[in-house]
């Protein structure tokens, strides 16, 4: 049994944003990249928080003020990540006992990736055709 760390399934290419970003340019993000949460990282990239869809609705009471509302003011802290040597494995689990669609990965608290509930599953779904294959070769 091939044994993977966070950093063969991690997703490489991601978008993140400062802390000081427009609340609204976050939920813009949210819609056009069709995704839960968004990493809030610092300049060097350090991982600061999440954002996420349930915190932006967490704004709505407050929705005539959004436009004055950073990043910040609603993002989650500490945000739960991954490092990215540890298992694949442990970060299946968690996404699986817990309510979150992504976790983002990590390198010395660097932002490296995210893993996300579709990343699993397509790990999964290449392992399936690659053991189909070789049983039918």
């Amino acid at each position: 049994m091939i044994v993977y760390e966070a950093k063969d399934i991690m997703t490489k290419s991601f978008i993140y944003v400062k802390p000081d970003t427009s609340l609204c340019k976050a939920m813009e993000m949210l819609i056009e990249h069709n995704i839960s949460g968004i990493p809030v990282v610092d300049d060097d990239m350090t991982l600061v928080a999440i954002i996420s869809e349930k915190d932006v609705l967490e704004s709505y009471a407050d929705f005539e003020h959004l436009a004055d509302k950073s990043v910040c003011d609603f993002m989650t802290q500490p945000a739960i990540f991954f490092e990215e040597n540890e298992s694949a494995t442990d970060v299946w689990r968690f996404l699986v006992n817990h309510d979150f669609r992504r976790v983002p990965v990590t390198s010395r608290g660097r932002l490296v990736g995210i893993i996300s509930r579709r990343d699993i599953i397509k790990k999964m779904l290449k392992e399936a055709h690659l053991k189909t294959a070789s049983v039918g070769s």
